[in-house]
């Protein structure tokens, strides 16, 4: 691998830090998970019905205690599981250092980055970060998968999930055009 590190002079407390508050992660994967299951179990009732079977009201109150209880549950094993390794980005004068959920960390110098973008809406937001090269890119030791990655058109781009990032991703992108403003 080929280094290119930046020789920068600048303040070492310059940094930006973005990161998804635990809470935010837990609310918005108990909404997400409670609008699937609930179709699911409509589905399933509707099928029910259809091939015979009469809920009564007992029934209907333990469809209702699922409904509720089900994505309470799946959304705490998530955050549970996902706990120490949810998404951040950090902005410094050396470059960006970022971490997708459940994801390695990955350093890019600000002389390697050739684009940065924002796709998608509200939670799902996501950040691409295209290098001039692979070589520029640097995955960091630590725990998770590797990172999430978009190939297209021969360019390869890192993806970081920013929808629940605090600060939000309007603050992100301001951030980036102050230290990148050609590329963003």
């Amino acid at each position: 691998m080929t280094s290119h590190v930046d020789q920068v002079l600048g303040p070492a407390d310059d940094t930006v830090s973005f990161m998804q508050p635990r809470a935010m992660f837990y609310v918005t994967v108990l909404w997400v998970v409670a609008a699937a299951w609930a179709v699911m179990l409509a589905v399933y009732l509707l099928f029910a019905v259809v091939f015979g079977a009469r809920p009564d009201a007992a029934d209907i109150v333990v469809y209702a205690e699922v409904a509720l209880i089900v994505p309470v549950i799946v959304s705490a094993v998530v955050l549970l599981v996902l706990y120490r390794r949810l998404g951040w980005l950090h902005t410094s004068v050396h470059g960006i250092d970022f971490a997708a959920t459940g994801r390695k960390a990955v350093h890019l110098p600000w002389s390697g980055i050739a684009a940065v973008a924002l796709h998608g809406w509200g939670p799902f937001t996501e950040l691409v970060v295209t290098p001039i090269g692979t070589d520029y890119a640097r995955v960091l030791d630590g725990p998770g998968l590797a990172p999430r990655m978009r190939h297209r058109g021969g360019e390869t781009s890192y993806v970081v999930d920013v929808g629940l990032m605090s600060p939000g991703p309007e603050v992100l992108l301001a951030e980036l055009h102050r230290r990148i403003p050609s590329k963003v």
